[in-house]
């Protein structure tokens, strides 16, 4: 896009009710893999004042104790006194976990997607994650008040948290960073005489302590900081607000920049192609923009459940493409296998490792569990490319 905009993301901390629900289904998912890993998992967590219920369809042969998996998953968040208004050592839990439909196990069986839809992956050249700046940026400032909050330098803070960042750009470039809005829960010695807002030095040392050193250089004079904007955020967590998985889907993806499938990861196993096919499509782009055959691309596959094979494929590189997108499609073909199985495989998707993708987002992370942010492909696919 030619010109001045502003595109903004959000992210939310691991305190987040949405998100301790996120956190306690790939839990689930990950103790059935770790003794079975062809476990069928679809978990469905939701989380109130003092109540925690678990549910969902699991066929798996090992077994889950799951009262104690969800009181580990929450202390480990930080939920780990009353004065948090939630605490792991009391809440009730509730588990309504049944098997997998046979229907649908038919299907998966013998090689197909475990459900239709339509999943999309993105990468764009403008971070060295290859992700959009504004939800890297998003994702830091959350990650940065969980090391002030967890190391005790700011002793205050609780475990709910929210970031959002508004970016400027120009002709597709960002140029500056424009507002920050963060929302930490606190306790309540960081309040003023009226005991309504925060002290003017607790809002400070936010804005100096998290938000500066996240956006750095891409800050300005005129940049606007957002603290509390309530007065106060004592009660948080889901003390404050209901949780549900899979609420936070556009802040597990890349914060609205592209479209959405409307598809949730958390608590599915990859035969699930909301999630495998989702990882898939990023690993895709990801590798086409690493091999600098476009700026940004955006890719959109499309799956019938119980049939292997991706029903489309769709490419954009919105312009910024080196060869045409009829070419890169027919490359997309030929390196990746797009089957349920072949993802499967290819990102190693068997192994208990999505716990730590259910914070602070699916993509743009380095860590080792993360297969699809490999760019082990994009050698390849540039000869292909190129090739005339």
């Amino acid at each position: 896009m030619k010109g001045k905009y502003f595109i903004t993301s959000e992210s939310v901390g691991a305190g987040h009710p949405d998100k301790v629900c996120d956190q306690i289904s790939d839990a689930v998912l990950d103790a059935c893999l770790k003794d079975d890993p062809l476990s069928r998992v679809a978990c469905e967590t939701f989380i109130s004042s003092g109540l925690v219920v678990v549910g969902g369809e699991i066929t798996t042969k090992t077994y889950i104790d799951v009262h104690k998996l969800v009181r580990k998953v929450v202390k480990d968040i930080g939920y780990d006194h009353p004065k948090y208004g939630f605490d792991a050592n009391t809440c009730a839990i509730l588990n309504g976990i049944n098997s997998q439909s046979p229907d649908i196990s038919q299907g998966v069986d013998a090689g197909g997607a475990g459900d239709q839809g339509i999943m999309y992956g993105y990468a764009t050249d403008e971070t060295p994650e290859l992700m959009p700046l504004p939800i890297m940026l998003a994702h830091k400032l959350v990650l940065r008040i969980a090391e002030l909050r967890v190391n005790k330098v700011l002793k205050y803070l609780g475990p709910d948290c929210k970031s959002q960042v508004t970016v400027e750009y120009l002709d597709d470039k960002p140029i500056r960073v424009d507002t920050v809005v963060l929302a930490c829960q606190h306790t309540e010695d960081i309040l003023d005489k009226t005991g309504k807002r925060i002290t003017k030095k607790a809002r400070e040392e936010m804005i100096n302590m998290i938000a500066k050193p996240i956006v750095g250089k891409l800050m300005d004079s005129k940049t606007k900081f957002f603290v509390n904007e309530t007065g106060k955020f004592v009660v948080g967590g889901p003390q404050s607000d209901a949780g549900v998985t899979g609420r936070k889907i556009i802040v597990d993806n890349y914060g609205g920049i592209v479209p959405h499938g409307g598809g949730a990861f958390s608590g599915k196993d990859s035969t699930k192609v909301d999630r495998s096919a989702t990882y898939m499509a990023r690993y895709i782009t990801k590798n086409i923009v690493a091999a600098k055959l476009a700026k940004k691309c955006l890719v959109q596959l499309s799956y019938a459940i119980g049939y292997p094979e991706p029903l489309s494929i769709y490419v954009d590189t919105f312009g910024t493409g080196i060869v045409d997108e009829a070419k890169l499609e027919k490359i997309i073909r030929k390196h990746f296998d797009l089957t349920p199985k072949g993802i499967i495989k290819t990102l190693d998707l068997r192994k208990p490792k999505f716990l730590k993708t259910a914070s602070y987002g699916h993509f743009g992370r380095n860590e080792k569990e993360f297969t699809w942010e490999k760019t082990d492909k994009a050698a390849g696919l540039k000869k292909d490319a190129l090739r005339k």
